[in-house]
């Protein structure tokens, strides 16, 4: 069967990645240490697929708060070593450790004093040998049936390079919030970044009637103000309950004539609030494990200062 040949891949470069661990040793941690401390930036370069791979490392790295680009090695060598500045630290990617492209690189690196990290498949190759410090990611045999197209080879570079990245993040104490300020634009840093204050409805917006109001005051503010809900609110302005639709159909369905009844009789009391600047994702949060679809924002005093409904997640693309 063709997928046979399919599983034999991913079999290969699996093990590829596997034998990368005993590999790992004091190289590694000098590795994330010198890119911890990197007062530069951190220039990945590689020569075709590795350049791709080195490519996609830098990448990661600079979403992870390392500033971090590529530099391509031919390139480099007809004028964009200018990119290079004193300070920075040189990630080479290479499987043989041969490439003309990327040695022709060496004397420069070493020139403006840059240390340099291989990620090498040759320990014995010239990169390896000019390198300050050289990560072995050398490979059984590549996946590829004829052995010349890398494949088990940049996958295990790939792998070694996002546990570069992902080592190098912990060493720098990097959060979610970190995260989502270089992600503004994607679904997760809405989710990081946006707080109930940025979607809340408040001032004129803000639906509240007193215990002591008829309900026919309570329905007209809930179709008023259009969020299927009203807060109850004491004498003094503190948030005591919450009236939604689906309060007002459970009443009916129940027999009950509202329209003589006070908003305090047909509320539910102590509704779950939320604080102002609490996170969008934890508005959200909280709606799902109660099932409901508006949250009230009261301050610490317990007055309400705003609402919080789903639909307004699901437009913010929090959801």
């Amino acid at each position: 069967m063709i997928a046979d040949r399919g599983r034999q891949v991913l079999q290969i470069e699996a093990e590829a990645i596997l034998a990368l661990i005993p590999k790992l040793d004091e190289r590694f941690d000098r590795g994330v240490e010198i890119l911890r401390d990197c007062r530069g930036r951190v220039v990945l370069t590689g020569m075709g697929k590795s350049g791709s791979v080195a490519q996609k490392i830098a990448s990661t790295m600079a979403s992870t708060g390392t500033p971090a680009f590529f530099l391509h090695p031919a390139e480099g060598g007809h004028g964009d070593l200018g990119m290079l500045v004193r300070g920075d630290v040189v990630i080479a990617v290479s499987n043989s450790g041969e490439t003309d492209e990327l040695v022709g690189l060496l004397p420069a690196i070493k020139r403006l004093g840059l240390t340099l990290i291989a990620l090498v498949g040759d320990s014995a190759s010239t990169l390896a040998r000019q390198s300050d410090i050289a990560i072995d990611v050398s490979v059984a045999k590549e996946a590829c049936p004829l052995a010349l197209a890398p494949t088990a080879s940049t996958t295990a570079a790939l792998a070694m390079g996002d546990a570069l990245a992902v080592a190098l993040l912990e060493q720098r104490g990097f959060t979610e919030a970190d995260f989502a300020l270089l992600h503004p634009a994607g679904s997760l840093g809405r989710r990081l970044l946006w707080r109930v204050r940025d979607l809340m409805h408040s001032g004129e917006q803000l639906p509240a009637v007193f215990e002591r109001a008829l309900m026919n005051d309570a329905v007209a503010e809930i179709s008023r103000k259009r969020l299927g809900m009203t807060a109850v609110v004491d004498e003094a302005g503190i948030v005591t309950g919450i009236i939604t639709d689906g309060d007002l159909r459970r009443a009916l369905s129940q027999g009950v004539d509202l329209l003589q009844r006070q908003a305090r009789d047909c509320m539910t009391p102590q509704p779950k609030t939320i604080d102002r600047d609490a996170l969008d994702a934890k508005a959200l949060e909280i709606m799902e494990r109660y099932a409901i679809t508006s949250l009230l924002i009261v301050d610490p005093k317990g007055n309400p200062e705003g609402v919080v409904h789903l639909h307004d997640l699901l437009r913010a693309g929090v959801v």
